[in-house]
């Protein structure tokens, strides 16, 4: 019989990072609410954990990033405005981010690194399993990875990182996974880890991409973490330390994802993500193909 979990029910968002990739963009403006589309990338992740359902949202937060609150809060006055214009269609999308999910907020303070950053929910989080989503990945909703990460969780306790193939000379750019299979096609278990290893050092081309399902013992390992690659606590460090000793807080789990992701953490793949989702919009779509075909013709 397969032993059963705590259901998950909570969601952190680490989002205190600077966005220096983006300058001058994101000098006063949160690396999160930049458009992608029509909506800040932030809100593309709230969605994805509210439909694993996930419906209670941690973000940590830094300074400047004051926007991210306003946008997951009422506008009074604008919502006042657009009903006085009778403009239904917008209202509701105004309204859309600010009904999503129960929201909570924590500054990190220091930048000490994604590990630091998700210690700061641990009061928030208490003694449940959590998931974890980093803002500069998108995952497309067609391919559920969060919900499949979730029920991997439920069945086998611990904690659970979706991987990604990814070509050996990228190897460098994402943590990386020593893995062994298991029976489900799509779960492999994890027995190593290494941040940004060369390419010749990694045990694998399965890269972490950002989602992690955690075991609450994650918090005490993090708290006796040393700053690793960087100067900074790795999380990557800590589910080392669980994946070597399951006794700490049970067995580290890979769910292989083959579907899409769109990756807004680089200039050059944000603009593609922004390219591809508008081109499957229905209401942009066959427009912005058309005129896409045309300049691409034109250009070559």
């Amino acid at each position: 019989m397969t032993e059963s979990h705590p259901r998950i029910s909570k969601a952190v968002i680490p989002a205190a990072g600077l966005g220096t990739r983006f300058l001058p963009a994101t000098k006063a403006t949160p690396k999160e609410m930049l458009p992608v589309v029509d909506k800040p990338a932030i809100q593309y992740v709230v969605e994805e954990a509210v439909s694993a359902g996930l419906d209670d949202v941690l973000m940590i937060t830094g300074r400047n990033k004051r926007p991210l609150e306003d946008h997951f809060d009422r506008n009074y006055e604008l919502e006042s405005a657009l009903q006085k214009k009778g403009d239904a269609a917008r209202l509701a999308k105004v309204q859309e981010s600010s009904d999503l999910a129960t929201m909570h907020y924590v500054r990190q303070g220091d930048p000490k690194g994604l590990g630091h950053a998700v210690l700061c929910a641990a009061p928030h989080v208490g003694h449940e399993p959590f998931a974890v989503l980093l803002g500069d990945d998108l995952i497309d909703p067609r391919d559920p990875l969060l919900q499949r990460m979730v029920e991997v969780q439920e069945q086998h306790g611990g904690s659970v990182i979706a991987l990604m193939e990814v070509a050996p000379e990228q190897i460098h750019l994402y943590g990386c996974a020593a893995v062994e299979t298991t029976d489900d096609g799509d779960v492999v278990k994890v027995t190593g880890l290494v941040e940004k290893p060369e390419a010749a050092d990694a045990p694998s081309n399965y890269a972490i991409i950002g989602r992690y399902v955690l075991d609450p013992n994650i918090f005490g390992v993090l708290r006796r973490t040393e700053p690793g690659r960087g100067g900074e606590i790795q999380l990557t460090d800590a589910l080392q330390q669980l994946a070597d000793d399951e006794k700490v807080g049970g067995p580290v789990h890979g769910v292989v994802f083959k579907g899409r992701r769109y990756d807004t953490g680089d200039r050059g793949d944000y603009l593609r993500a922004i390219v591809r989702l508008a081109c499957e919009r229905e209401d942009l779509g066959p427009d912005f193909r058309t005129w896409l075909r045309s300049y691409v013709a034109e250009e070559m």
